[in-house]
């Protein structure tokens, strides 16, 4: 699943040349990348908001948004952080007319505290998640809120860096950090009370 997501060094120089005929016009070059990232972006978008119906019709308005601004698209920019920054904002638009409660930054159990938490303690789930596509893995993540849905996806099924989720998201570095440890830890405690005798694989004293 996780090795789909990354492009290879032929493909992110394919990427970059179609971003740069894309700004400069050519209509060959958003059928081209349309090709290349149509899947993975309506995967993102069916991870945010659980309906595929309103995950096509986002994907629709995320491509036509991309029509409308390629003029203004910056080719020394990478062009996949972009795009999905295009989606995600128009998927926070959508939460803000139909579920607004849903952009608490509150974790699940309501707990919003603003420590991070250990690295060393995020492996168990980190391997679940690049490993595992179980349907209580898929139940656990379709329970968090859209802010820690988002930066699951973006880190393990999309392969995102940190820097380039936080371009995508429009926060800094160390928010993106937080925000992943705090849904990691959300979903370790989710998914212990899923797995058989309440307890990760691996989880434990190190």
């Amino acid at each position: 699943m996780i090795g789909l997501a990354t492009l290879s060094w032929e493909e992110q120089v394919a990427v970059d040349t179609e971003a740069v005929r894309l700004h400069r016009g050519d209509p060959q070059a958003m059928v081209s990348l349309l090709e290349r990232y149509q899947h993975r972006l309506y995967r993102f978008l069916v991870r945010m908001v659980h309906e595929p119906a309103t995950a096509e019709d986002l994907f629709q308005q995320t491509w036509l948004r991309v029509a409308e601004n390629a003029k203004r698209f910056d080719p020394s920019r990478e062009f996949e952080p972009w795009l999905f920054s295009i989606a995600r904002n128009l998927t926070m638009d959508y939460f803000r007319r139909v579920r607004p409660e849903s952009l608490d930054e509150q974790l699940p159990s309501g707990d919003s505290r603003a420590e991070t938490l250990p690295a060393m303690q995020m492996s168990a789930v980190e391997i679940l998640m690049r490993e595992q596509r179980t349907n209580r893995l898929a139940q656990a993540m379709s329970e968090l809120g859209p802010i820690y849905c988002e930066v699951l996806t973006l880190r393990f099924e999309e392969e995102m860096k940190l820097e380039e989720i936080a371009e995508v998201l429009n926060v800094p570095l160390p928010t993106v950090k937080t925000r992943l440890r705090r849904a990691l830890e959300a979903m370790r405690v989710k998914l212990e009370h899923r797995l058989p005798g309440g307890e990760l694989p691996g989880w434990g004293p190190q």
